[in-house]
C-alpha cells in the first residue's frame, strides 16, 4: 500500500479543474460549482481551451498557462486527452489527479484497458497519484474540498465513506445530509487504477478527523494490502463494509467439495471478519450503520433490554433478536422488584418491559432509570407506539432529559409518521440513534455487538500453537514429488492419508490390496469389521461409482465385496485405471458427528480453510464457514462456533459433548499444512468423525500441482520462523533471536515488570505503571511485513531478555525503531545484537531510512546509535530528546514471502504507545 501524496487529494494547497464548463448541467459545470462553493481556502484554477472565464473567474486555456502548479487536478475531458494531460500535470509538479472521465476499459475492453495503463505510465515518473477513472470524485469537507459532481455538498463530520460506485456515494450522501450526519471524507474510487481500498484505509486509519470508516466494495484488487490496512484501521476505529455481488458462482471448483462450498462471497465474508470489519448485507443496513456509528454508541455484550408501550411491537423486536442479532436480557429479581413498585400492576413483569399504551413520559423515565441502574443488559431499546391517550413527543422529551449528557448504550424507535417525526428530530439533535421500525433497531444492536465481537477477536491473545513436526514438510513433499513424477495431480487415498499423518492429523490405518485375496488377508490383519474402497487415480468420488463397501465382518465378505466392486467399477468406468482396493478397519463411533474440513484456493484471497457439517449430503446441508490461514486456537474455535452443527457438538440428551479441542487442533494442523505446502491446490477431509474421544479422518482427497504453477499468495503473512537464529554477544553469551509472537504477551510484560522504572521511561518516554492487554497486544501482534519485532531469549527458555521493534510507513521510505533490554541485561551487548538484527531486516525489506527518537539523558543508546552509523538531527532549544536516523543501502531482494508458519495476525501498533 502507499499513502504517498494522498494528502494532495484531501488537503491540497491548490486545485486545477481540467474540463471546466459554463454549460448548464454539464459535468464540468457541476464540478466547477462544487469546487468554488465548497469553502476551499486555496486557489481553484479552471482549464478550458474555449472559455475566458468560468463562474466569473479567470480561465486558463491549457495546463501550461496555469500560473502555479496545482497540488490536485480534477480531469473531466474526453478519454483520449487524459494521458497527455496527466503527463503535463506531472511535469508541472502536480501530485494527484482525480479522473472523472469514463471510457477506460469498463467491461474489460482491451482498448480502454490499454488507455488506463497509459495514464498510470504517464503518472509514474512524477509519483503522481490517480483516483479513478470513471468516478464521482472526492470530498473532504474539513478542508473545503468538493472535487465531485455530487448533487449535495456534505457537511463536516467524522465518518469517512469510500466506494467504487458513484451512485451509491450520492445515495448515502443524500440520506446522511437529510439527517444531519457529516463526513470527514467521501471518495469514489471508480476503476481503482491506482488509489484503492488499501491505500484509503491506511490513510483514514491515521486521519484525526475520521472516527469510523464505511466501505462499499464490489471487488478487492490486492487482497494482502487490503487486509493488512483493514486490520490496522479496525484496531483504531469501526470499519463497516457492504459487499455487492453475493453469488457463489465465481468460486466453484468442480473436483472439490470445499471449493464448491467456499464461494466468492463466503471468502469475502471471512476476510472482512478476519480484518475486524463489520459487514452489512444491504444499502439499507449501511444507511442504518451510518446513523448508528455517527452516534458514537458502543456496547460490550449481546444482552438487550426492550422498553415499550406496545406489547406486540416488543414481540417483533424479540423475534428479530432471535435471528442472531443478540440475546434478550434477563432482568434480575432486584430489577423486577424495583419496577413492580413503580409501574402499574399490569405491566409485563418481564423483558420486554411493556409499560402499557397509556404510558406517560414520567412512566418511561421510571422504567428507563431502573434499567440503567441495573447491570442486566448491555443496551436498551426504547420503543414508542402512537396512541390517543399518551403524548409521543412528551415521552421522547422525557427520555432525552433522563439521559442528559450521559453517553449510554440506548437505541430508540418512535413509530408513526406524523406522531413520531417530531420526536425523531429531537433524537437526531441529541445524536441518539433512532430507527423507523423495531426490526431496524434490533439489527443496529446486532451490528454494534458484532463489531464489538470482531474487534475483541482482533485483539485477543491466542494461546501457543502446537508446533509442527520438523520432518512434516519433507515427508509430505516427498509424497507430492512422487505423485507429480507420475503425471498425476490427485493423490490416492493411501497417499492422502500419509500426507495428513505427516502433519499429525489422525487417520484410519489402511493397506493397499491388488486383488480380492490380498484384500481379505489385509482385512484379517487390521481387524473386522472392515471397509473396502476402490483404489483408482482416475476416480475422485468413490461413492458415486459404488466404490465403497462398509461393515464387512469376515474375510469371505471382504473377498466377495472386493470382487463385486472391481467388476462393477470396471463396467461403469471403463476408462479408469484400477489399482486395486484400499482396506481399512471399520470405525464404529456411535453418536459421532460427521464433519468436513478442507482447503480450497480463492483467486483473490488465496488459500482458504473450510469447516462444517460433513457427510454425503455436505453441499445440500450447506452448513459451513470459511476462514483464512494461518489459524490460531481462537480463530479455529470461532469458526466452529459460527456453524449450526456446533450445537450438536455441545452434546444433547444422552450424547456427551464432542472433544472441541481435538477439532480445534485438527484445524490448526490443517492450517500448518496449508502454509507449509504451497503445491496443495485443494483438500477435503470428509467425514472427519468427532466425538468425546477425539477426531479421526475417515476419508481424504488431495489435489496438488507443479511448482511451476504458483498458487495465489496467502492473504495474511504467516509467522516467519525462518528468521529465527542464534546470536553471540561481544561477551560471548549465546541467545536465540526470533520474531515476536502474539502469545509472547505475558513474557514481554514480565520483561517490562522486571525492568527499572527509569529504563521503562527511556524506552516509552513515560513512566508507565500498568502494562494492560491492549498495550501489550500492540507490541506483540504484528503483520511481519510493514512491521517486525525480534525478541531475544535464552536458548532453552521462553523468557524474553530484550526486544527490538520496527514499523515502516507504507511506502517503505522510512521506519521507526525502538529497542529495550531487561535492566539486568544492560551492558551485555544484547542491545547491540538486537539493533544489528533489525537493521539487517530493514535492508532486506527494502526500507530506505531507519529513524528513532532518543531522550538526551539516554547516553548509552546515543553512543550505540553513533557506533551503528546513526546521525543525530537538529535539536530544538529546550527539547529533551533528539531524532536519530540512518540511511540504508537495501540488499538485493526482499524477504518474508516464504514462511512455514504458526498462526499469527497482522496489526499495526505504533513504535511507542499512544
Amino acid at each position: 500500500m502507499s499513502i504517498r501524496n494522498l494528502d494532495a487529494l484531501f488537503t491540497p494547497s491548490s486545485i486545477a479543474l481540467i474540463g471546466a464548463s459554463n454549460r448548464p448541467g454539464s459535468v464540468g459545470a457541476v464540478l466547477a460549482k462544487n469546487l468554488f462553493e465548497g469553502g476551499f481556502a486555496g486557489p481553484v484554477m479552471t482549464v478550458n481551451p474555449h472559455e475566458t472565464a468560468i463562474r466569473s473567474t479567470l480561465n486558463y486555456r491549457s495546463v501550461a498557462k496555469l500560473p502555479i502548479a496545482p497540488d490536485l487536478a480534477v480531469i473531466c475531458t474526453p478519454p483520449d486527452t487524459v494521458v497527455e494531460l496527466v503527463r503535463e500535470l506531472g511535469e508541472r509538479g502536480c501530485r494527484a489527479a482525480v479522473v472523472i472521465t469514463a471510457g477506460f476499459g469498463e467491461g474489460n475492453q482491451a482498448e480502454g484497458q490499454a488507455l488506463k495503463q497509459a495514464v498510470l505510465d504517464a503518472a509514474r515518473p512524477y509519483l503522481m497519484r490517480i483516483v479513478g477513472p470513471n468516478c464521482l470524485g472526492i470530498m473532504a469537507p474539513h478542508a473545503g474540498v468538493n472535487a465531485s459532481f455530487a448533487h449535495v455538498a456534505p457537511v463536516p463530520g467524522h465518518l469517512a465513506f469510500v466506494t467504487q460506485s458513484g451512485a451509491v456515494a450520492t445515495s448515502v450522501l443524500d440520506w446522511a445530509t437529510s439527517r444531519g450526519i457529516g463526513f470527514s471524507h467521501l471518495a469514489s474510487l471508480g476503476a481503482m487504477s491506482d488509489v484503492d481500498f488499501g491505500d484509503m484505509l491506511y490513510y483514514l486509519a491515521l486521519d484525526p478527523h475520521t472516527h469510523a470508516i464505511l466501505l462499499y466494495v464490489e471487488a478487492v484488487s490486492e487482497a494482502r494490502k487490503f487486509l493488512s490496512a483493514a486490520r490496522m484501521a479496525s484496531r483504531n476505529k469501526p470499519v463497516v463494509v457492504v459487499k455487492a455481488g453475493r453469488s457463489d458462482d465465481g468460486a466453484r471448483a468442480a473436483m472439490s467439495h470445499t471449493g464448491a462450498m467456499a464461494g466468492a462471497d463466503a471468502v469475502y465474508d471471512a476476510a472482512f471478519r478476519r480484518a475486524g470489519m463489520l459487514r452489512v448485507q444491504t444499502l439499507d443496513e449501511l444507511f442504518q450503520a451510518v446513523g448508528t456509528l455517527a452516534s458514537g454508541v458502543r456496547i460490550k455484550g449481546d444482552r438487550l433490554a426492550v422498553l415499550t408501550n406496545g406489547g406486540g411491537i416488543g414481540v417483533l423486536a424479540v423475534d428479530e433478536l432471535a435471528e442472531g442479532n443478540g440475546r434478550l436480557a434477563t432482568l434480575s429479581p432486584e430489577t423486577l422488584a424495583h419496577l413492580n413498585t413503580r409501574l402499574p400492576a399490569t405491566w409485563s413483569h418481564n423483558n420486554p418491559v411493556d409499560i402499557l399504551g397509556d404510558a406517560s413520559g414520567e412512566r418511561y423515565v421510571v422504567a428507563l432509570e431502573a434499567l440503567i441502574e441495573a447491570d442486566d443488559a448491555d443496551a436498551i431499546l426504547i420503543i414508542n407506539c402512537p396512541t390517543a391517550v399518551a403524548d409521543s413527543f412528551e415521552a421522547a422529551q422525557a427520555v432525552i432529559n433522563t439521559l442528559g449528557t450521559r453517553h449510554l448504550p440506548v437505541l430508540s424507535c418512535w413509530l408513526g409518521e406524523a406522531a413520531g417525526a417530531k420526536a425523531r428530530r429531537l433524537f437526531s439533535d441529541r445524536h441518539l440513534p433512532f430507527y423507523d421500525t423495531p426490526e431496524q433497531a434490533v439489527q443496529a444492536f446486532g451490528h454494534l455487538w458484532q463489531y464489538h465481537r470482531n474487534h475483541e477477536l482482533l485483539m485477543e491473545t491466542p494461546p501457543a500453537v502446537t508446533d509442527l513436526p520438523e520432518d512434516a514438510p519433507a515427508r509430505a513433499n516427498a509424497i507430492i514429488d512422487a505423485v507429480l513424477a507420475e503425471g498425476r495431480e490427485v493423490l490416492t487415498e493411501p497417499e492422502a492419508g500419509a500426507l495428513l499423518e505427516a502433519f499429525g492429523l489422525p487417520v484410519v490405518p489402511a493397506r493397499q490390496a491388488r486383488d480380492a485375496e490380498e484384500a481379505a488377508t489385509f482385512a484379517a490383519e487390521l481387524g473386522f469389521p472392515a471397509v473396502v474402497k476402490i483404489l483408482s487415480k482416475d476416480i475422485s468420488h468413490k461413492s458415486d461409482v459404488g466404490g465403497v463397501q462398509i461393515d464387512l465382518t469376515s474375510a469371505d465378505a471382504v473377498r466377495r465385496a472386493t470382487e463385486d466392486m472391481l467388476a462393477r467399477v470396471r463396467e461403469s468406468s471403463p476408462e479408469a485405471r484400477i489399482d486395486g482396493v484400499n482396506v481399512q478397519p471399520m470405525i464404529h463411533r456411535p453418536g459421532a458427528v460427521e464433519l468436513i474440513i478442507g482447503v480450497a484456493e480463492d483467486p483473490i484471497f488465496g488459500p482458504v480453510i473450510l469447516f462444517g457439517q460433513g457427510g454425503t449430503a455436505v453441499e445440500v446441508i450447506g452448513d459451513r464457514v470459511i476462514g483464512l490461514p494461518p489459524l490460531n486456537p481462537l480463530l479455529a474455535r470461532e469458526m466452529i462456533e459460527r456453524t449450526r452443527v456446533s450445537r450438536l457438538l455441545e452434546g444433547y440428551r444422552d450424547r456427551p459433548a464432542v472433544d472441541i479441542e481435538a477439532i480445534v487442533l485438527a484445524l490448526i494442523k490443517l492450517s500448518q499444512l496449508v502454509v507449509s505446502l504451497p503445491r496443495v491446490v485443494s483438500l477435503d477431509i470428509n467425514p472427519l468423525l468427532a466425538d468425546s474421544g477425539g477426531v479421526i479422518a475417515l476419508d481424504a482427497r488431495v489435489v496438488v500441482r507443479d511448482a511451476a504453477r504458483p498458487r495465489t499468495p496467502m492473504t495474511i503473512r504467516p509467522y516467519p520462523r525462518e528468521l529465527a537464529h542464534d546470536i553471540v554477544t561481544r561477551a560471548g553469551q549465546h541467545y536465540r533471536l526470533r520474531p515476536i509472537r502474539p502469545e509472547d504477551e505475558d513474557a514481554l510484560v514480565e520483561m517490562l515488570r522486571r525492568s527499572d522504572r527509569h529504563d521503562i521511561r527511556l524506552r516509552f518516554f513515560a513512566a508507565i505503571q500498568r502494562f494492560d492487554h491492549a498495550f501489550a497486544a500492540r507490541l506483540t501482534q504484528l503483520d511481519y511485513d510493514r512491521e517486525m519485532a525480534f525478541v531475544a531469549t535464552p536458548q532453552a527458555a521462553d523468557s524474553i531478555l530484550g526486544a527490538v521493534h520496527l514499523i515502516a510507513d507504507p511506502d517503505r521510505e522510512r521506519a521507526e525503531f525502538a529497542v529495550m533490554v531487561r535492566s539486568d541485561m544492560k551492558q551485555s551487548g544484547l542491545g547491540y545484537c538486537l539493533m544489528q538484527a533489525i537493521l539487517d531486516h530493514a535492508r532486506r525489506a527494502g526500507i530506505a531510512r531507519v529513524e528513532g527518537e532518543v531522550l538526551l539523558e539516554n547516553g548509552a543508546m546515543r553512543r550505540m546509535a553513533r557506533e551503528l552509523g546513526f546521525l543525530e538531527g537538529f535539536r530544538e532549544p529546550g527539547a529533551d530528546s533528539v531524532a536519530i536516523s540512518l540511511a540504508l543501502a537495501p540488499s538485493a531482494g526482499r524477504v518474508l514471502d516464504s514462511a512455514p508458519a504458526l498462526a499469527s495476525d497482522p496489526v499495526a501498533p505504533p513504535a511507542r504507545p499512544e
